[in-house]
């Protein structure tokens, strides 16, 4: 699988650069976003802008994505959807649960909003 990948301070930006995430990719796009969640980055930026397919297993990869960053209390933002792979996001009513905003600088802005509603949230369970 080919692709970039951008370390920021807080959260990463991982972009595949593949037409399809499928049954042959889908295994390396996980593999990916677990390893990238075990080095302890809190929150995820997956950019899809070169992505004009995704099949069963990709979604699949997508919910991984989701339930790990969300677990410790991170985020996964998805960005840069093409509109073949919303229609399935929809059909699929995946654009219900997931992440999903239209460019990077509406990820990064996703990711500055949830760490502060996180930090609101633990300041109320102090009191």
């Amino acid at each position: 699988m080919k692709y970039s990948i951008d370390k920021k301070e807080q959260y990463v930006v991982f972009s595949p650069q593949e037409e399809k995430i499928d049954s042959l990719l889908a295994p390396a796009l996980k593999s990916e976003i677990l390893t990238i969640h075990a080095e302890g980055y809190p929150h995820m930026v997956l950019d899809l802008s070169e992505v004009k397919y995704v099949d069963s297993s990709g979604l699949s990869a997508l919910l991984v994505g989701d339930r790990e960053f969300g677990r410790n209390g991170g985020i996964f933002v998805i960005s840069g959807i093409q509109d073949h792979v919303m229609k399935l996001l929809k059909i699929s009513m995946l654009d219900k649960k997931l992440n999903l905003v239209s460019t990077l600088e509406e990820a990064g802005e996703a990711i500055f909003m949830h760490e502060i509603e996180s930090g609101e949230e633990e300041e109320e369970e102090e009191d």
